[in-house]
């Protein structure tokens, strides 16, 4: 099937020289101011839910991170995972537009599409690399993550055969156990890389497992510290040192060394607080919630009490109730946790999820909301009248983290930029 139509409103008018082609089955790119639809028009011919993407909003969260960082900590924006959820190509162009230089993917084909999108930055394959993209990735100029020896000779040759010196990172293992070098390897690793006549070891890094359990923190900091000490001894020195991802920048600014590696964060979600973080060692930075996910009503139902909603009657009314249909479900990324346990926000209410989500439909109870008509915009993560239905909130019910809630909103709805 091929990607559905789409046509503008008359209340969303792009700057006409700033509409970008589709990314990706039914994400519209729209950068340039952006007056958003009101009630009872849609976006996008066909697509009754869509995701607002605001580029200031991100803009003013990088601005925020640099400022609370300072100039002499270099930054590598994370945008793995099509940027959580909101877009990697239109969300890198924003943030290189504001001056960052350094962007985080999860690999070499995350990076290729950022360069096949125009993105000149400096590009960081935090997971390393496969056997075989090492030509690749110096022809286009990416920067791998090794802890490997054959990373180190893969690289090696490929940067030989180009005629180059390469920049490499170097991922120590203190205790997330997934990827990374062991203290035990480290020594090796060191000759090698200091035998490699086109590699240059320009970073270190590694990732923190809990900033949450100080005990466990602060032995990762220290395992670091050995690590980089044992660099040191065999006369590595690298400029960019980091370990800081979303949470430690806002919480252990002891971990930011020369580099920091924020990723949530940017998008508008801090860290929050409990067990060993309090809220005082949390830093407010004025953050904006970069992504809101609408939809409309399209059907409603007035139904007598004893009446069972949606798949295995989960839920039975009570009373005489009317209830709106929702062209959303767990296809699109709206969980099926949040069966009978979520809310919505319409005309400026909230309105409970009542029945099982299934995969294209959503029930409300709108009982007590007045007015409602099909058409109406429907609130699913974002802000109306007050009130606010967040990642947080979803992620709560959900009993998972915001990052999978972001990640999980899929590619069937469409993603409006909106900013200049």
């Amino acid at each position: 099937m091929g990607h559905p139509r789409f046509s503008f409103p008359e209340s969303v008018v792009p700057s006409p020289h700033l509409v970008r082609h589709t990314i990706g089955y039914g994400s519209l790119a729209i950068i340039g101011k952006v007056t958003v639809p009101r009630l009872g028009r849609l976006p996008v011919v066909g697509s009754p839910s869509w995701a607002e993407v605001s580029l200031d909003a991100l803009r003013q969260n990088f601005r925020a991170v640099r400022q609370h960082v300072g100039e002499n900590v270099a930054i590598c924006a994370v945008v793995k995972a099509d940027a959580y959820g909101h877009g990697a190509a239109a969300c890198a162009g924003a943030l290189e537009s504001e001056g960052a230089s350094w962007f985080g993917v999860t690999g070499t084909e995350e990076a290729m599409a950022l360069r096949r999108a125009g993105i000149k930055a400096r590009l960081l394959l935090m997971t390393g690399i496969w056997k075989g993209e090492e030509d690749e990735v110096v022809a286009s100029n990416l920067t791998p993550t090794v802890w490997e020896p054959w990373h180190i000779e893969a690289l090696e040759r490929a940067a030989a055969r180009r005629q180059i010196v390469l920049p490499i990172h170097l991922k120590l293992d203190t205790g997330m156990t997934r990827l990374g070098a062991s203290k035990e390897a480290l020594p090796g690793l060191c000759r090698s890389l200091a035998a490699s006549q086109h590699l240059r070891l320009e970073g270190v890094s590694t990732h923190f497992a809990t900033v949450r359990d100080l005990e466990k923190a602060r032995k990762q900091e220290a395992l670091f510290h050995e690590g980089l000490a044992i660099l040191e001894f065999n006369h590595l020195r690298p400029a960019l040192i980091h370990m800081a991802n979303s949470a430690a920048l806002v919480s252990r600014p002891g971990t930011w060394k020369t580099m920091v590696r924020p990723g949530i964060v940017l998008y508008g979600y801090s860290l929050t607080a409990g067990r060993a973080v309090q809220a005082e060692d949390i830093a407010a930075l004025p953050l904006q919630p970069v992504l809101s996910w609408k939809t409309r009503v399209i059907a409603l139902k007035d139904v007598a009490a004893g009446e069972a909603i949606g798949y295995g009657g989960t839920f039975v009314t009570q009373q005489q109730s009317r209830i709106a249909i929702l062209p959303v479900g767990y296809a699109d990324g709206f969980h099926r946790l949040l069966s009978n346990r979520g809310r919505v926000i319409v005309r400026g209410e909230y309105a409970p999820v009542v029945g099982c989500v299934s995969m294209d439909l959503t029930t409300v109870d709108v009982t007590y909301i007045p007015g409602i008509e099909p058409g109406d915009e429907v609130a699913l993560i974002g802000e109306s009248n007050g009130k606010s239905v967040d990642a947080h909130e979803h992620a709560r019910l959900c009993e998972t983290i915001p990052y999978e809630i972001l990640c999980s909103i899929s590619k069937r709805v469409p993603r409006v930029y909106i900013g200049s």
